[in-house]
């Protein structure tokens, strides 16, 4: 990558304890040989000093700032983010965890991805491989295989992000809901699941924090939360009536979990033994899953000494939120517009018809334009997909 790249690496974090502010110097340091660098510091005030001394000589170090006046999300994370997105200097932006840790080589892959697309989503990989890190190897690894991997880490254009305001400040999983607000803005995404970061284990005691607020994220997507409440009474039915079953089940997963250790050449990463701890993973979310239910049922999971009630909002949502926003509206025109004939002989203003069919799918009327086919005294309505 060529010295100072045009991008800028936005690092939201709050620290409340010391932490080895010794070594994220060191990373700093050598990151800011390639990019500018943001880290935008939630955490308390004597520690905000000292992280200031030991990192501003790399990177620009600044607080966090409220989206809307007066007050911080209840995740507040994305009010960090969106700071750094704010004061960023660059078209190119990268969110990244402070736990993620970025070489040359994987952030030259990811800036290139970038160039061509509004949001790339890159993998993360572990650096150690402690128990717990080989226990949540699992699901990553199940991830890539069905669908892709929640990275701690994304590569964005800073316009997008600021057309839209952000994404929703009040919700779990807000990885997802920032891919969902691109796309309805009528952003592109594009999963990148070779460009393989490293990511630090978190220590076990977090690890085991975050196991039901994990299987809270599934509540934004219902047929993973679904497939996860039908696990332990599967188990259950199965030990009681087809014990082999339940070992052909278990078998399966490690199958599935080694198929997604072997997509793009995550193998030269991951340990051979991590798809062996797949069915324990499965039967984790399983059980947390309906601890998540009976969360939600109380009103939402606790996050920093608040409840989150909203995993992420749906696509509809979103779109009816941002969507007017993703393309300038068209200039009313005096002249009539053409009728559409329908196949009944029954005739409507094209116009009517529009509206409706977008109305009825959660767009705008407004955004789409009709493409108008005519064959003989018959018009036929085309929409785009």
């Amino acid at each position: 990558m060529p010295p100072r790249e045009p991008v800028e690496v936005v690092i939201p974090l709050r620290w409340d304890t010391g932490g080895e502010v010794a070594e994220f110097a060191s990373y700093l340091k050598e990151l800011s040989q390639w990019v500018d660098v943001t880290v935008v510091d939630g955490s308390p005030d004597p520690l905000f000093e000292v992280h200031a001394d030991a990192w501003a000589a790399h990177a620009r170090h600044i607080r966090p700032q409220p989206l809307l006046p007066g007050r911080f999300g209840h995740n507040a994370k994305v009010d960090g983010a969106m700071t750094g997105v704010r004061h960023a200097r660059h078209e190119l932006v990268v969110l990244a965890d402070d736990d993620v840790r970025y070489d040359e080589k994987t952030l030259h892959q990811l800036v290139n991805r970038l160039r061509h697309t509004d949001l790339v989503r890159p993998a993360n990989v572990f650096s150690a491989w402690p128990w717990h890190a080989r226990w949540d190897g699992a699901r990553t690894l199940l991830n890539r295989a069905i669908a892709g991997d929640w990275p701690g880490t994304f590569g964005v254009r800073r316009s997008v992000l600021l057309r839209t305001g952000g994404w929703d400040r009040d919700v779990m999983f807000e990885n997802l809901e920032l891919v969902r607000t691109v796309r309805a803005a009528g952003g592109t995404v594009a999963d990148a699941p070779e460009i393989l970061v490293q990511r630090r284990p978190p220590e076990a005691a977090q690890f085991l924090s975050q196991r039901v607020r994990q299987a809270y994220d599934d509540l934004a997507q219902p047929w993973r939360l679904a497939a996860a409440l039908t696990t332990v009474p599967a188990a259950t039915l199965a030990i009681r009536r087809r014990p082999a079953w339940l070992a052909s089940a278990a078998l399966a997963s490690v199958v599935v979990a080694e198929v997604g250790r072997r997509r793009s050449g995550a193998r030269r990463y991951v340990p051979g033994d991590v798809p062996l701890f797949a069915p324990l993973w499965v039967l984790e979310r399983g059980v947390c899953s309906w601890l998540a239910l009976a969360a939600r049922l109380r009103g939402g999971v606790r996050y920093r000494g608040k409840r989150l009630r909203v995993a992420a909002n749906s696509m509809r949502t979103l779109r009816q939120r941002h969507a007017p926003t993703s393309a300038p509206r068209p200039q009313l025109c005096a002249t009539p517009q053409p009728p559409v004939i329908m196949k009944s002989g029954f005739t409507l203003p094209s116009s009517f018809v529009i509206m409706q069919l977008r109305r009825r799918h959660g767009r705008p009327a407004w955004s789409m334009q009709p493409w108008m086919q005519e064959s003989g005294r018959q018009s036929a309505l085309f929409l785009h997909p």
